[in-house]
């Protein structure tokens, strides 16, 4: 019988890995790297095969780092295990990696596979107590060229957990938006057809913005903001940049795309001669159902004036949910209170008062409350006149924080963004047009 024999790997050869990567699953091992890294370190990094005539019936991949290699990919054909070749193809990747100068060989297997020889063969040692972690970076190196040029960013892991308070608008985006995202193979299964665009309405600083970051954060996915002001200084024009520049976002595997005050470039038209806006309303409607194609992206638009915003744009089969976001309730004012109050402070704090008096605040108010108490006792403490300083002095020291009346004085020198009759037009509006 012809013998077979150890040669570098080609790239004629890719058909073979993937064939014996097959075969491997086959058998109930899941392979520790995943494919698209195998096939990356076949072409970038090392790799020996052994073939039969022209057939590959094994393959030994190695990557090297400084003065550390790891085995990526090892196996052998079902039907040619127990010959010897597992033995001689780590010996002949190895030979291959040592001009780097390594000072170990690792080598990670599945839990199930327990043809293992080849490693011990070639003088590998089992390590015990040691356990293996892994988490996915949700950007690859190759968008990362077409993700900076967009000025895009990945948000941070805890952005969504941070999002103080507004209980029942994350519960809402959680199951309606994150869900089927997060699980497509799934939502699949349920006849659920993940959402691709959706609109966030409500009065100004509600946090409409925040939320879209929040869910590119709780999705880890890239989250790309449009800038139609800034694109609209492009030789193009508006309506070409715009083009280009979603053009552009269809490099990237996964995105969220939010476009704020989206009803600047939106607006109802009007019946008389088109303008220049107009045009551009008419290609973003043109653009909307071709990025409903691309899976693994989300279009996020925010606006305060739901009602300016052209009829057709809000359509079904544009966009999947139009979603109010409004002023938080007790919960949520509570939620943000514990989170701006500084902890040292908190338990001499009269929490439910500043709850009772912040009823029609946005977040973005409740923030800046918080904020200006903090700066008005930080002066007060620094800048006190001597007399004070001798008055407050006791054996605790001198006071540290701001404390309930600093709260309160900062409440109520905070002019609301929300007057009561943009508050009732928001109710209306989610009675009119909310689509959840």
């Amino acid at each position: 019988m012809t013998s077979w024999r150890i040669r570098d790997f080609h790239s004629a050869d890719l058909d073979g890995i993937l064939h014996l990567w097959e075969q491997l699953r086959a058998t109930g091992v899941e392979p520790v790297y995943a494919l698209s890294e195998v096939l990356a370190s076949c072409e970038k990094d090392h790799a020996v095969v052994a073939v039969l005539g022209d057939e590959v019936i094994a393959a030994a991949v190695g990557r090297a780092a400084h003065d550390q290699g790891w085995i990526v990919f090892l196996t052998t054909r079902p039907d040619w295990r127990g010959n010897g070749i597992g033995t001689a193809l780590l010996a002949a990747v190895e030979k291959r990696m040592s001009p780097h100068g390594l000072n170990r060989l690792s080598a990670l297997m599945p839990e199930s596979e327990t043809r293992v020889e080849a490693f011990l063969d070639n003088g590998f040692e089992v390590k015990k107590n040691l356990r293996y972690f892994e988490r996915r970076i949700p950007v690859q190196r190759q968008e990362l060229g077409p993700l900076s040029e967009l000025g895009g960013r990945l948000m941070p892991r805890d952005l969504w957990e941070n999002v103080a308070g507004m209980k029942r608008e994350k519960e809402l985006l959680e199951k309606r938006l994150v869900l089927p995202l997060a699980q497509a193979g799934l939502a699949e299964e349920f006849g659920v057809v993940p959402p691709s665009a959706v609109v966030l309405f409500g009065p100004p600083g509600t946090g409409k913005t925040t939320f879209a970051k929040a869910i590119a954060s709780r999705l880890e996915w890239p989250f790309v903001e449009v800038f139609p002001s800034r694109l609209a200084a492009d030789p193009q024009g508006l309506a070409g940049a715009l083009r280009e520049t979603f053009l552009d976002i269809a490099e990237l595997e996964h995105a969220v795309v939010f476009i704020d005050e989206v009803e600047e470039i939106a607006s109802q038209r009007s019946g008389g001669s088109p303008s220049p806006l107009q045009g551009v309303t008419n290609e973003l409607l043109k653009i909307i159902p071709a990025f409903r194609e691309q899976p693994g992206r989300l279009l996020v638009c925010a606006t305060n004036f739901i009602r300016a915003l052209d009829s057709a744009f809000l359509r079904h089969g544009r966009f999947d949910y139009v979603i109010p976001i409004g002023l938080p309730d007790a919960d949520a004012r509570s939620a943000m209170w514990h989170r701006f109050i500084p902890a040292s402070v908190l338990g001499g704090i009269d929490v439910d008062l500043l709850v009772d008096r912040t009823k029609g605040f946005s977040p973005a108010d409740i923030e800046f409350a918080a904020r200006k108490a903090s700066q008005q006792a930080l002066e007060n403490a620094v800048y006190a006149a001597p007399d004070d300083t001798e008055d407050d002095a006791s054996d605790a020291g001198p006071r540290r924080g701001p404390t309930t009346e600093d709260y309160c004085l900062a409440v109520g020198d905070t002019r609301t963004t929300v007057g009561a009759d943009v508050a009732q037009e928001f109710l209306e509006d989610i009675d009119a047009i909310a689509r959840v």
